[in-house]
Order: structure tokens, then sequence, then C-alpha cells
């Protein structure tokens, strides 16, 4: 995959925000409903939510390093996804086969309140500053690890769209806790 930096960054700020307003929207519902579990095996809509601030504090302090080591550009070259990266953002689109998730990043069974979602909300801000900082790196050339191994680096672009694709799929999976979506 090829695409102009400007592009893809103004994307994935579209799905962040798109993602957030929702987030917002379940914030609404009454705590019990945030906490109830349609089986035991299946997590809330505060377990989906938790399980993405779990990802965010890896990914987030990571991106950021990896932006303020870089000396901004004027005008980036397009972003060229790399083989293993496109691969691993692809897996986490929202119509991807379901995954198991690792151990120390399942949730399940946690005591979890509001505060959940407020942190949420922050990481998502904090998302979008680093998209928008992102405009003038080179996101090609500038590598993230990844939370699975350190030896792994992704393209940051590929880290950019496997973070904001998996977002998006569990707040899909949060809706759908919640029988807002089917």
């Amino acid at each position: 995959m090829q695409i102009e930096n400007e592009q893809l960054v103004k994307d994935l700020l579209r799905l962040t925000d798109n993602v957030t307003e929702r987030v917002q929207q379940l914030k609404k519902l009454d705590a019990t409903l945030l906490n109830h579990k349609e089986t035991a095996e299946k997590w809330s809509v505060l377990e989906c939510i938790e399980h993405l601030n779990m990802y965010g504090d890896f990914y987030l302090p990571e991106i950021e390093r990896r932006i303020l080591a870089q000396k901004p550009v004027a005008k980036p070259p397009a972003f060229k996804s790399g083989v293993l990266g496109n691969y691993f953002a692809n897996m986490m689109r929202a119509d991807g086969k379901k995954m198991k998730t690792m151990k120390d990043k399942n949730p399940a069974n946690s005591t979890l309140t509001m505060t959940t979602i407020d942190r949420f909300l922050k990481q998502q801000d904090r998302l979008g500053h680093l998209l928008t900082q992102a405009q003038n790196i080179d996101l090609t050339r500038t590598r993230t690890a990844i939370s699975i191994s350190s030896f792994i680096k992704l393209r940051l672009g590929d880290t950019f769209r496997f973070l904001i694709y998996h977002i998006d799929r569990h707040v899909q999976q949060a809706e759908r806790a919640a029988g807002i979506r089917k």
C-alpha cells in the first residue's frame, strides 16, 4: 500500500474522531449496562474499552518517543506500508477474523468504572495530537516497537493504522455489548 502522508493522517484522524464520538455516546449509558456481560466469556462495554487502554499505555508513549526523535520535514514522502505492518494493520480491520487476546491485555472480570471511558477519551485526544504531529514526519522511515516483541519494528504509518483499526474494532465490539450494533 502506498498513500500520501497527508492523506493517511487525514483518514486516520477522521476515524479517530469518529471513534471518539461513538465512545462519548457510550459514556451516556448507565453503569450497569456498561458492565453487563452477555455471557461469562464475552466482554462488557467497559472491558472492551479497558483492553484499548492497555494497548494505549504501550503504543502512545512509544509513538510519541519516535516522533520526538525525528526532524520534521516540509513535505514528507508518500507512505509505503511494509509487508508485516500491512498484514498486522489489515488483520485489525473490524471485518477481520476473531482473534485471541494476549493474556496481559485481557481485562476480563476486572472491576471497572466510568473512569475507564474517561481514560480512553484522554488517550484518544493524545492520539489525535500525535497524528497531527506526524503530518511532518516520514512515516515510512520512522519505526516503532510493537507490544508483543521489542525486536520487531513497524513503520510508524503501519503502527498508526494497526492501533487505530484495533481501536475501531473493539469500539464496535463495545457497541455490540451495549446492544447498539449488531
